[in-house]
């Protein structure tokens, strides 16, 4: 049980700061105009979280019973990722890079 826990948790890590370090919408298609805007980004970071929340659920549910969870369970699991998407939101938006 720990195993997973840890491995869930640096996986929503890697989920959450994907849609800020790679370029391609969903990770295929290159924008046409160069870069992607923030709702394609946005809009990456929703669909990451409902992925990993997949993901937890599949392991949950080789362990035995899956618990019924409230709004609130959620509304934590969604702070909790957009958290985890901080690093790299501040590398896309606020880093200032020299000579730039």
């Amino acid at each position: 049980m720990n195993f997973s826990t840890t491995l869930l948790l640096i996986l929503a890590f890697i989920s959450a700061n994907l849609p800020f370090l790679i370029e391609r919408i969903f990770f295929v298609v290159q924008p046409k105009a160069g870069s992607k805007n923030f709702a394609w980004r946005l809009l990456e970071l929703v669909a990451m979280f409902f992925i990993v929340g997949g993901i937890a659920w599949l392991l949950e549910s080789k362990m035995g019973e899956v618990h019924k969870q409230n709004w609130e369970f959620y509304a934590v699991n969604a702070s909790l990722f957009v958290v985890f998407a901080y690093p790299g939101f501040v590398y896309r938006y606020l880093w200032r890079r020299r000579g730039g």
